[in-house]
């Protein structure tokens, strides 16, 4: 198997609009453009919101919720890139949107995940009903891979 050999994605031309109004608002949480409040959050979550971090840890919508007022409080910055984006209709009015996530692109220890978000449109605009980011490992070989000491030695040790 050839590692990381993506799917062919295609978002079908009739979901053209649904993945621009989406890979809009994503990565979810960092457009400030569509709110920084915790009503903001409440309003563009389904009651029954939860996500999956990279981690693999399960959030409620409660916890979501608290970690955004204290970072949105803390006024913290993030760089980040989007890249990689597709749409699919999961069901009437109901999306999956997938995408590529680079925070601190540029730098050496750039941190890269696939993210899914299911989106639902609503009378009331866009809500997200889950969400999961997934970091992508490094490959082995790679540069920054072969710049890694083995546990518990280093370098010059044989």
């Amino acid at each position: 198997m050839v590692p990381d050999s993506p799917p062919p994605f295609a978002t079908p031309p009739d979901l053209a609009g649904v993945l621009s109004d989406l890979s809009r608002r994503e990565p979810i949480f960092h457009r400030p453009e569509f709110g920084i409040t915790r009503a903001d959050f409440e309003k563009m979550t389904a009651d029954d919101f939860w996500e999956v971090g990279a981690s693999g840890r399960r959030y409620s919508r409660a916890v979501v919720l608290e970690e955004l007022e204290r970072r949105f409080s803390a006024r913290e910055n993030d760089a980040w890139e989007t890249l990689e984006f597709h749409c699919r209709e999961l069901a009437s009015g109901v999306y999956l949107l997938t995408y590529t996530l680079v925070q601190d692109p540029g730098h050496d220890d750039a941190r890269r995940s696939r993210r899914s978000t299911i989106w639902q449109r609503t009378a009331e605009g866009w809500k997200i009903v889950y969400h999961q980011g997934t970091l992508v490992q490094e490959e082995i070989g790679s540069s920054k891979d072969r710049n890694k000491q083995p546990p518990g030695r280093t370098k010059g040790e044989g």
